[in-house]
């Protein structure tokens, strides 16, 4: 950890380095990236994730810093709860500091797959401009602990600096906003999970909503992984009847 002096320091310097990587236009990936790795420079965290979210049935992680809080990014979509989720639809940071305590009561099939000796505690932002919210920060550390007032100050501009440069990578609508179309066009990747989506919705005649939360159901009923599970629908490994069993 670093001292406050340095923090003081450091936080501007990761703006000019944020904005020498947007100018230089090569990668919109790296921004993102010297954001999460100044969280675990500055922060007393072990790792960050950025990911934008359309709501629950749309949500694309856009960079993890480690295998740990990439299987945080990958349990919340599969499941559609989780720190990040609440952080999106309340538009207010959920600080968790002993995960073990809250997350059994709050989201427990997110508990049941989260390993409780790789993640102690969990502190999801959400990233917004006034009122339009369009996606999620987390942050984890390995043991249970409390951000100080301090470091949640630094975690708050941190925050702000990787909305900024969401912002500024994105084909910005007329308010100067995220467009729905390039957060669409970044939730691509998933595209299975929504032909999953199709497949169950056109067997059963429900909606996308209920086809979602019945595919949900399954994965997690089964211990799988949502995008594996739509990836063997979509190839017909699995009939979708499978899934109401």
């Amino acid at each position: 950890m670093t001292g406050p002096e340095d923090v003081a320091d450091s936080v501007p310097r990761l703006l000019s380095a944020v904005l020498a990587s947007l100018r230089d236009g090569k990668d919109s990936v790296n921004p993102l990236m010297r954001v999460c790795q100044a969280c675990v420079s500055l922060l007393p965290v072990d790792g960050a994730s950025i990911s934008i979210m359309l709501g629950t049935q749309h949500r694309q992680s856009l960079y993890a810093s480690d295998p740990v809080v990439e299987h945080l990014e990958d349990v919340q979509f599969s499941l559609g709860e989780g720190p990040c989720f609440a952080a999106f639809d309340t538009g207010r940071p959920v600080l968790v500091p002993n995960l073990a305590e809250r997350v059994d009561h709050t989201w427990p099939m997110f508990a049941a797959e989260v390993p409780p000796e790789q993640v102690g505690a969990i502190f999801a932002f959400p990233l917004r401009r006034g009122p339009a919210r369009f996606g999620a920060m987390d942050m984890y550390r390995r043991t249970p602990g409390w951000l100080s007032p301090a470091d949640l100050a630094t975690a708050l501009q941190i925050v702000d600096i990787a909305t900024s440069a969401l912002l500024a990578v994105s084909a910005t609508g007329p308010e100067g906003e995220i467009s729905e179309e390039w957060l669409t066009e970044l939730v691509r990747d998933r595209t299975v999970v929504h032909q999953a989506t199709g497949i169950v919705v056109a067997e059963f005649a429900i909606s996308a909503e209920q086809a979602l939360a019945r595919l949900r159901g399954y994965a997690f009923a089964n211990g799988r992984r949502i995008q594996g599970l739509a990836e063997d629908l979509v190839a017909g490994r699995l009939h979708p009847r499978v899934i109401d069993e």
